[in-house]
């Protein structure tokens, strides 16, 4: 999803759009996943139909906005960590709860199809990206199942809500 666009249509009709650049993703195998130990009323959507999103409430603080993935009754999906929005600060979502903030995603947007939904969709992107343009590393913000290289990232992005160890911001000017 690394170069996909993330768009939002507002009451008023108005566009937001932004690059994604940072994903995550989760698999019900591993302890991490909201789906590891079964399905709740709470993570029911993680095992729904892929091209649903998944939106949940983190630390009752703010909300994180997933995309399910592989098949129906399989609780897997890939956490949206960062969007570029061209125009805007570069680090005004970057971070999971910086993105549903700047998008207005909460609860309502839950079991909503990425395709058929007219107020949030993932669109394919314009840029072309190569495998060397990505950075893979362990995921961010958990305590279980950390070790796992799920996390990516755009090289040349300084819109990313954590680098990777070593890792420089590019300088872009």
């Amino acid at each position: 999803m690394i170069g996909y666009q993330l768009v939002r249509k507002n009451n008023e009709n108005k566009l937001l759009k932004g690059i994604i650049v940072e994903t995550e993703a989760y698999s019900q195998e591993e302890e991490a996943c909201h789906g590891f130990n079964n399905k709740t009323n709470s993570n029911k959507t993680l095992f729904g139909e892929p091209g649903i999103f998944y939106v949940y409430r983190s630390y009752g603080i703010h909300y994180c906005l997933n995309v399910v993935t592989d098949k129906k009754d399989f609780a897997s999906g890939v956490l949206i960590r960062s969007i570029l929005i061209p125009g805007e600060t570069e680090r005004i979502a970057s971070g999971p709860g910086l993105v549903t903030r700047r998008f207005g995603i909460d609860l309502n947007f839950n079991s909503a199809n990425i395709i058929s939904n007219k107020s949030l969709t993932i669109l394919k992107g314009t840029l072309s990206i190569k495998t060397n343009d990505l950075i893979q590393t362990k995921r961010i913000g958990i305590s279980k199942a950390n070790n796992l290289p799920w996390r990516w990232y755009l090289k040349n992005c300084r819109s990313i809500s954590k680098r990777a160890k070593g890792d420089k911001n590019p300088d872009l000017s």
